[in-house]
């Protein structure tokens, strides 16, 4: 199993140090997204104080030529916080802060989608969206392979790992409860996690989240992921399909609901929703994956718990639809919806944020509507 070389530092000898008294000052770890879309980068900054809240926080900057983000010759990039956590690796009163990316002219990063995201959810905040995100991702080595997998060959077939117990069905899951406690201690509103289809695949889920908050806490969660993983010395990977053949792919479905849909007779409001979302299907595609919808033709396929790419369909607790409606909702006439094509590695501003725009502010046709 090929794991990173700094797992084998001993983590006893750092511990020592992580328990020196830091006086009256705070780590602050700033977190945004480069330029690839879904990859994430950080670093730290000493304040001379405890911040109670983001106005607390200054700007900054970074070098953007190193993040595929600007070039050499006008490479700063400004970093304005826009969420902040406790930092579970460095403890209290230390702080991860989520920000968002502007260029040299302050004018919005291509991949700072949380921008307009934002500006979407302040429109339609009267009416309380909430969004539930079930992030799906697979532990693999540091050589790509997944986690506990023979290294020349495959595990038996898919059908006792979802869910399951033991050493020979869960691969991985010290990684998965330290992932949980870490986002529960942090504030984020993580809120489930299990097993997935295939071995070295799992799942957590994320909300329920109004509006804006869904994209961040995803984000931090996913960020918590990765440097739990860094410290286990393995990877966490979200592509939407890593392993090829007869292997479930890794989405990240999508839970949305509105107060009207919530309140007695709310399933009308989901089916006008369902509809709206039919005649808008290519636009949905393009927003739900980093590369306009060529990683999710990978796993979209009508195979392994998943819709066809080119279709748009929907159904009462079916899973292979684009759309489903959990059977419970469907016998309470109220609640809630599933949206189950983005991908593992779909920004979540940018998924929020299309459905708002279809099913809340009514827009049609490919391109989004600028207000």
């Amino acid at each position: 199993m090929a794991t990173s070389a700094s797992a084998s530092l001993s983590k006893a000898v750092k511990q020592q140090y992580m328990e020196l008294p830091q006086g009256d000052k705070v780590q602050a770890m700033y977190i945004w997204i480069d330029g690839t879309g879904e990859g994430l980068r950080c670093k730290t900054r000493t304040l001379d104080f405890e911040p109670k809240s983001i106005e607390d926080l200054p700007e900054w900057n970074f070098d953007g030529s190193s993040t595929y983000q600007s070039e050499g010759s006008n490479s700063d990039m400004y970093l304005v916080p826009a969420a902040m956590f406790r930092d579970p690796f460095r403890k209290d009163p230390n702080k991860l802060v989520l920000c968002e990316v502007l260029k040299y002219n302050r004018k919005s990063a291509e991949t700072n989608l949380r921008i307009t995201c934002s500006a979407v959810m302040k429109m339609v905040e009267e009416q309380h969206p909430w969004f539930g995100m079930e992030q799906e991702y697979t532990i693999l080595g540091t050589d790509g392979h997944p986690f506990g997998w023979p290294s020349n060959g495959f595990p038996g077939p898919q059908g006792p790992y979802y869910c399951g117990v033991g050493a020979d069905k869960a691969y991985g899951r010290d990684i998965v409860e330290a992932h949980y406690r870490a986002c529960l201690y942090a504030g984020v509103q993580i809120c489930g996690t299990n097993a997935e289809v295939m071995p070295a695949q799992w799942e957590f889920q994320v909300g329920p989240c109004e509006g804006i908050n869904m994209g961040d806490h995803l984000w931090v969660a996913r960020f918590i992921l990765h440097r739990v993983c860094e410290d286990f010395g393995v990877v966490a990977s979200f592509d939407p399909k890593p392993i090829p053949g007869n292997w479930n792919g890794a989405g990240c479905h999508t839970n949305f609901s509105t107060k009207e849909m919530r309140e007695d007779g709310g399933l009308k409001a989901i089916e006008d929703s369902i509809e709206k979302l039919g005649k808008r299907h290519s636009y949905h595609i393009r927003a739900y994956d980093p590369k306009g919808g060529l990683d999710n033709a990978r796993r979209l396929t009508g195979h392994h718990e998943t819709s066809n790419i080119n279709e748009f369909s929907a159904g009462v607790a079916n899973r292979g639809a684009s759309i489903r409606i959990p059977r419970n909702v469907g016998q309470e006439k109220k609640g809630y919806f599933e949206d189950r094509r983005p991908s593992a590695n779909c920004d979540p501003y940018g998924v929020t944020e299309a459905l708002i725009r279809t099913c809340l502010l009514n827009e049609e046709g490919d391109e989004p509507a600028d207000y």
